[in-house]
């Protein structure tokens, strides 16, 4: 196609939710406060496995790793979506929106690396507990957290980079919450097939190779669990991989129905109702179905908050 004629965007205008004003001040509120409490939620984890020492193990230093991406996916979307609704005109400059669209995708990509290496720990933990402290060691939890991250930036880059160097001649309107990849790259005035192609592949080799590596874990899990004696330590042992399996399962379904498709120009309002079950809902749940399924979690918790209340009891009587 020839881009001669055509005048080149240099921002991005984002619709959002269509609303009137005092809807919009409604569902900022609204947002404000699931954003907020999505930050606390898991901030609070992250400090609780730093600061109480029954929490520094493998399992909860993965924990706070993956409550860390939530912080930056959440963070990456929400802010400028409660910007929406108080403006007539949410807009963007072109950069800005790479680069809210990169750390977005990069933290998700990061995340369900995450969830394959955290099935790990708990595969080991459960199938070889006596080589528990040898295999998973902090060292090792390091490196692994790190190549995810790592992994994460480089499935992501070679995507971002292509369609950086597209040209976009308009109209320069996303009908979304943020610049997710499928709306920005139907913006482009060029094929975009090969791009499409490239991301449908890069999602797809993501998904499925750590959702197969998660049911494998969880296969072998699952056969040693159904082998212990007693009814009470099945429960036991079933329980410290409840919270990471109802995360996981929320993860991958939201994401295969969004991402795994080799066009994604159609339903786009149920893109939208899904960007907000995945990266506004399911982040602000994760710290309460990690804690409150998780008794060692909760009595941290409880010390952590005794501890502070007496603190400040202390600072008022000096």
């Amino acid at each position: 196609m020839k881009i001669d004629n055509w005048t080149m965007v240099s921002e991005i205008i984002l619709t959002g939710i269509p609303t009137t004003r005092a809807l919009g001040k409604v569902l900022f509120l609204i947002f404000l406060l699931v954003y907020l409490v999505t930050i606390l939620g898991n901030g609070l984890i992250i400090t609780l496995v730093f600061v109480d020492y029954r929490l520094q193990s493998p399992m909860y230093f993965l924990l706070s790793n993956l409550s860390f991406s939530e912080i930056v996916t959440t963070t990456c979307a929400i802010p400028k979506m409660l910007v929406g609704f108080l403006l007539e005109r949410n807009s963007l400059s072109f950069g800005e929106c790479f680069a809210q669209l990169y750390f977005y995708f990069l933290s998700g990509c990061t995340e369900f690396i995450l969830f394959a290496v955290m099935s790990y720990d708990r595969y080991v933990a459960i199938c070889s507990p006596l080589q528990y402290p040898v295999i998973m060691t902090s060292s090792l939890c390091v490196r692994l957290v790190i190549l995810s991250w790592i992994g994460g930036f480089f499935l992501i880059l070679p995507s971002t980079i292509l369609k950086a160097g597209l040209p976009y001649c308009g109209p320069n309107v996303i009908d979304h919450f943020f610049c997710d990849s499928a709306p920005l790259l139907h913006l482009a005035c060029t094929d975009i097939r090969a791009i499409e192609l490239l991301d449908f592949l890069s999602s797809l080799v993501l998904l499925i190779s750590s959702l197969f590596l998660t049911l494998v874990s969880y296969v072998y899990i699952i056969s040693t669990i159904l082998k212990i004696p007693s009814v009470q330590g099945q429960r036991k042992a079933f329980a410290t991989c409840a919270s990471h399996f109802t995360v996981v399962s929320m993860g991958y379904g939201i994401s295969i129905f969004v991402y795994v498709r080799p066009s994604q120009k159609s339903s786009v309002h149920f893109n939208k109702i899904l960007f907000i079950l995945s990266s506004i809902i399911t982040p602000m749940l994760n710290p309460f179905i990690f804690s409150l399924r998780n008794e060692t979690m909760k009595v941290a918790l409880r010390d952590t908050l005794a501890k502070g209340y007496n603190y400040l009891k202390q600072m008022k009587s000096k």
